[in-house]
């Protein structure tokens, strides 16, 4: 299984008294959310299935990817993917995924850092995920504990500057 671990775009600031889960992505969020996702499917990605974090910022980055992918499946919205939530639970979810052979998470720093690590079977790594990157992680078997591969990671930059390549 591909997994794309896919950290949602620059976001507004809440506004006083608002929850942090109903932040939205700026526009300058929405163009790097595309860039980064137009220079992966250049790369041959199509993920079969996109599941994000209930926070709309994330949900809109996941929108976003789905439209870029011209994926008309369902967006699942998984709740292990709120910014506290816990490898653990994420990976339980996604192997309800096991059978589709790319999935697509969108969320929220700093669980996709230590998700990464947890993918990796190495708990102790760090990965500082920027707003709009993605990453890949290859699973050859979905079970208890993952045994994953990093396969890359493209920041929002990098995709900028391969946009006119």
């Amino acid at each position: 299984m591909e997994l794309y671990l896919f950290r949602h775009g620059i976001a507004e600031d809440a506004p006083s008294g608002s929850p942090d889960s109903a932040r939205e992505l700026t526009d300058e969020g929405r163009e790097k959310v595309a860039d980064v996702i137009r220079l992966v499917r250049r790369a041959g990605t199509q993920p079969a299935v996109i599941a994000s974090s209930p926070y709309i910022r994330a949900l809109q980055t996941a929108g976003i990817a789905a439209k870029e992918f011209d994926y008309d499946g369902e967006v699942y919205r998984l709740d292990s993917l709120v910014p506290h939530g816990t490898p653990e639970r994420v990976w339980s979810d996604i192997r309800d995924f096991a059978h589709e052979p790319s999935v697509l998470l969108a969320g929220h720093e700093p669980l996709l850092g230590t998700l990464a690590g947890f993918l990796l079977n190495t708990p102790s790594l760090r990965i500082d995920v920027k707003k709009a990157a993605v990453i890949r992680i290859d699973i050859d078997v979905v079970k208890a504990h993952p045994h994953g591969v990093l396969r890359w990671m493209v920041a929002p930059k990098l995709a900028r500057s391969l946009s006119d390549v």
